[in-house]
């Protein structure tokens, strides 16, 4: 008789009579890999029990303001895998990468120029550049959804605060061009005070993410991207935890000392300017893409 270890698999594909077809094939794939993956390390009811447990515990962490499991997604690869495999862009696209667990929607519309900052510790920036099309041409009414922490890598929501802090939503003109005022942006230890911080400890990994400012783009006729930029002189660009930096987001802050600033302002202390132009592609040029 053969064992049950080897044919329950079967048995348990079997079972299945599932109303959407899509549904059906990802979890006869998700039965076939876990089932291989229990059989290929010997799984013991006790680290099995351990798993549960895990699970549990991040479903308990999670709140309105916290989500452990994206945070669980992100540092084992797997956000960004997704990403990838769904975001296919053309050439000379700026890239995708991931959306992190501290965004929240609804920031509030800003004009342009504005210090989104206010308040808030860090070095102040300067940020600045243009929103064209593939082609280079400016792309008017595109919106920036920008975030990030403070100079210390604190988001607002881990403060404990009500109130939306560095971020805003601008709006280009025109001339595609964007600019703003927040901080530079500092690294900061992803939250490791629960399941998945006791995981990266078991792995001997670090919970550390280089500094960087949050930005979601959106354009008529455009693929809306989610991306970051990554200041070059920020400890663990190579070791991000959440496996996110890529080389053609990671720019120079310059930094400048207390003066006259080039939108005209009048800094006391020393700031940074950092300039990025953002390309989107066309949606029917994403579309050529998947069909190809």
């Amino acid at each position: 008789m053969t064992s049950r270890e080897f044919t329950i698999t079967q048995e348990a594909i079997d079972r299945m009579t599932p109303k959407d077809e899509r549904f059906g094939q990802v979890m006869t794939s998700l039965i076939r890999h876990l089932h291989d993956f229990i059989r290929d390390v010997q799984l013991t009811e006790e680290e099995w029990m351990t798993a549960i447990q895990f699970l549990t515990k991040a479903g308990q962490t999670c709140t309105d303001k916290r989500q452990e499991f994206i945070l669980l997604s992100d540092t084992l690869g797997v956000s960004i895998l997704v990403d990838a495999i769904n975001n296919r862009l053309p050439e000379g696209a700026t890239e995708q990468t991931v959306l992190g667990p501290y965004y929240w929607e609804g920031a509030p519309h800003k004009p342009m120029g504005a210090n989104i900052a206010e308040g808030i510790v860090g070095e102040p920036c300067l940020y600045s550049g243009i929103v064209t099309s593939l082609d280079g041409k400016p792309i008017e009414g595109a919106t920036l959804d920008i975030w990030s922490g403070d100079g210390e890598g604190n988001y607002d929501m881990q403060l404990g605060s009500d109130e939306m802090r560095a971020r805003a939503v601008l709006t280009t003109g025109k001339d595609g061009k964007f600019w703003f005022w927040s901080v530079k942006p500092s690294f900061y230890p992803v939250p490791s005070d629960g399941p998945v911080g006791a995981m990266l400890d078991a792995m001997g990994r670090h919970p550390n993410r280089p500094g960087h400012m949050h930005f979601i783009l959106r354009a008529p006729g455009h693929k809306t991207i989610v991306t970051h930029i990554f200041p070059s002189d920020s400890p663990y660009l190579d070791t991000d935890t959440v496996f996110g930096v890529k080389d053609g987001l990671i720019v120079d802050y310059i930094r400048h000392e207390p003066g006259t600033t080039p939108t005209g302002d009048t800094k006391t202390v020393p700031y940074h300017t950092c300039h990025y132009d953002f390309q989107l592609a066309p949606v029917s040029d994403v579309e050529k893409l998947k069909s190809a």
